[in-house]
């Protein structure tokens, strides 16, 4: 599909920097008409981040300064049409984006099943401080339904894991491993509730009777919910240079991104033989080729070059596997 890619500037502005996530689902039949006018509009205020249009609606993470992102979110609204669309807000010291990406998708979050609408029917919304209760009853069925580099390092406890590296595999786990005689009561959760949209109506088609998912996603029970009082273990995957977050939307700061495959690596991962910073880990150190790991070489050391002089260098553009292409509409899942 197009890209629009522009590369953030040799001075970045300083300052704590908002970061949005947002998606909507609803007919956008022109989207394609909307890549130009929001690039140029968010260039014009320096907004960083990932945006994803397609005729069943938007997804997005994007940052900037507060102003400039409170500008971006309106014009959002108003070239879309979708005046009803949410965003999340966290932040960050540091602009968590090297580049702006708006692209041109089928889908604004990859399911692969023509049918599922979730604009026409989706589960249960369950709110944060109702969550808990839902998932201590002995008939539900807890699912993961993000990928397994996001399970590895945060879920909550008594969850399935679908060991999936794709949300287009969920389909094919649940043909194999659930039952709708069996299984009655499912519940779901993702970073930010727009795989579960999908995931719900699907299930729904499927047979599935009582289908339910955390509204707002994890990152929303991180925000609401108290520590003492949580059911969360670990951190949650964020799809920018933050990595991940954990309780109050802390930034994990023991977690890196591999720059070969952009799994998220605790400190032990780092400090495996098969670790080599800018250029592999253990998840990938096997797929990648020699050319690709000598052009990572190459391109780390021209961004300690670059950090040096106080300039930005674009990172790593060589990752063999990855979650999903998008933001998980961390409010946007």
């Amino acid at each position: 599909m197009n890209t629009v890619d522009v590369s953030l500037p040799d001075q970045a502005p300083s300052g704590p920097f908002d970061v949005a996530a947002f998606y909507h689902f609803g007919q956008l039949p022109d989207y394609a008409s909307l890549q130009a006018p929001l690039t140029d509009f968010c260039e014009s205020r320096g907004v960083m981040g990932i945006c994803l249009l397609a005729a069943e609606g938007i997804n997005g993470t994007l940052a900037g300064l507060p102003r400039d992102m409170q500008a971006v979110l309106v014009e959002i609204r108003r070239l879309t049409g979708f005046a009803a669309l949410e965003h999340k807000m966290s932040f960050a010291d540091t602009m968590p984006f090297l580049r702006l990406k708006v692209r041109l998708k089928k889908e604004i979050v990859t399911l692969g099943v023509p049918t599922v609408d979730p604009t026409r029917l989706v589960g249960t919304y369950v709110e944060p401080e109702d969550w808990n209760a839902l998932i201590a009853d002995p008939d539900i069925v807890l699912i993961d339904t993000r990928n397994a580099d996001e399970v590895r390092i945060g879920t909550f406890e008594g969850a399935i894991d679908p060991q999936t590296r794709s949300f287009s595999q969920f389909p094919d786990y649940v043909k194999t491993h659930l039952d709708p005689q069996k299984h009655q009561k499912i519940a779901m959760f993702c970073t930010g509730g727009i795989r579960c949209e999908k995931a719900s109506n699907y299930m729904l088609q499927e047979g599935f009777a009582e289908v339910y998912h955390l509204k707002g996603g994890i990152l929303k029970y991180l925000e609401v919910v108290p520590e003492d009082q949580s059911k969360w273990h670990g951190n949650c995957f964020v799809f920018d240079r933050r990595v991940a977050v954990g309780h109050g939307l802390k930034v994990a700061s023991h977690l890196h991104l591999c720059a070969g495959c952009r799994a998220p690596l605790s400190l032990e991962e780092r400090q495996s033989n098969a670790y080599e910073e800018g250029v592999c880990c253990p998840y990938c150190v096997a797929v990648l080729t020699p050319q690709q790991k000598a052009s990572a070489r190459e391109r780390h050391k021209q961004m300690l070059l670059a950090e040096q002089r106080g300039t930005s260098h674009l990172g790593p553009r060589h990752a063999v596997h990855r979650q999903d292409d998008a933001p998980d509409g961390q409010g946007s899942d």
